[in-house]
């Protein structure tokens, strides 16, 4: 796709979310998604390879869940993978402070890349197993927001999520149409780990039909300290 087929599909999709990028944010999304193919080609980091499909289903999504940040927040990206939905949020949000946290050094690598190339500030990324950095306590409860895009389902997510962030901050769980039953299924769990469900939203992305539900929940006390368990424990046998 060419630089300007590119600038037109991608502003297009911001201003249907209210947003207007400067040529310099444009700039930045298209040198991400020429690392993003190439690197690709190399490492696994997405089955969308399309550049329309890029803008929408990574860049876009991605952006959906700004609205839900505070200014000046920081926030660590759970399994950020290929670094969604952390680096489209600072590309457009420029006041975050973001940590991306993979477990995957080849994608860690990929990402601090991308954060050079783009001379990125604010931003870090980290390779660690989130369970180990829930029990960090240069981490632990020191996040305002954290924040995961289609990593595991509610009940793991949560003991994920929930340890890393202070007293009212908030976790964002970014999920497809239907989580129903994840949200019935996790509820005690995120009781048990100092949580309460805030809002659910469902939205379809921009000139689709693909839909999409935003999971807030607001930290209400301090997770107890046997939590997060062991690596691995957590996805194996989630909280119920």
């Amino acid at each position: 796709m060419k630089k300007g087929e590119f600038e037109k599909q991608i502003r297009e999709y911001a201003e249907e979310l209210g947003m207007s990028l400067t040529n310099m944010q444009v700039d930045k999304f298209f040198t991400y998604m020429e690392l993003l193919l190439e690197w690709n080609e190399k490492i696994n980091l997405t089955a969308i390879t399309k550049p329309e499909d890029i803008i929408l289903k990574h860049f876009i999504d991605s952006m959906t869940v700004a609205k839900y940040i505070k200014p000046e927040s920081r926030i660590v990206d759970i399994g950020t993978g290929a670094g969604f939905p952390g680096i489209p949020l600072k590309i457009i949000r420029e006041d975050l402070d973001i940590t991306l946290l993979d477990s995957l050094n080849k994608r860690i690598n990929f990402l601090r890349e991308v954060i050079d190339k783009l001379q990125l500030t604010k931003i870090n990324a980290i390779h660690s197993r989130v369970e180990d950095m829930g029990k960090n306590k240069n981490y632990r409860e020191t996040f305002d927001v954290a924040i995961s895009r289609a990593v595991a389902n509610l009940s793991t997510l949560a003991e994920y999520q929930i340890p890393l962030v202070k007293l009212d901050g908030v976790c964002i769980s970014m999920k497809g149409s239907d989580v129903e039953d994840e949200l019935a299924s996790s509820e005690n769990a995120i009781i048990l780990l100092g949580g309460k469900v805030e809002k659910v939203d469902q939205f379809q992305l921009p000139k689709s039909d693909m839909n999409r539900s935003v999971v807030v929940i607001r930290k209400c006390k301090s997770t107890p300290a046997k939590f997060p368990r062991k690596p691995g424990v957590p996805s194996k046998e989630p909280l119920f």
